[in-house]
């Protein structure tokens, strides 16, 4: 099995070292955060729900992906996960903030972008090792 935990975040920081797994966590933790500052509205309400839910979802996969055996279920889950973080960006861009906000919702979407870049580059090294 491929050791996700030491994937770089992007490109320019190929030296430093990190847990993908909790960063998947952490950004679930501020999506939540975030939807729970949301003002108020039917659209939010809705918007928010999804967003939790398709957030959560990524840490899930990607936890569950870490602790399965199969090369085919962890490569399904990290396929998931990469979903999953794409979707979340669908929510967050969906989603009405306040103006104290907007920084945080900038910060989210860029993160969903760049779990989804990482998620797919392991989906791709699993496609050529299996």
């Amino acid at each position: 099995m491929i050791n996700t935990k030491q994937i770089p975040i992007s490109n320019s920081q190929t030296s430093k070292k990190y847990d993908l797994e909790e960063r998947t966590l952490k950004f679930a933790e501020r999506v939540a955060g975030y939807v729970e500052r949301l003002p108020r509205t039917i659209s939010n309400g809705e918007f928010g729900k999804q967003l939790v839910r398709s957030a959560g979802s990524v840490g899930a996969n990607y936890i569950e992906a870490n602790e399965s055996l199969g090369k085919r279920d962890f490569a399904m889950r990290i396929k998931i996960a990469k979903k999953e973080s794409k979707e979340s960006q669908y929510w967050i861009r969906l989603s009405k903030p306040d103006s104290s906000q907007q920084g945080e919702k900038e910060y989210l979407d860029r993160e969903s972008s760049e779990l989804m870049k990482i998620f797919g580059s392991i989906a791709e090294k699993c496609r050529y090792r299996n």
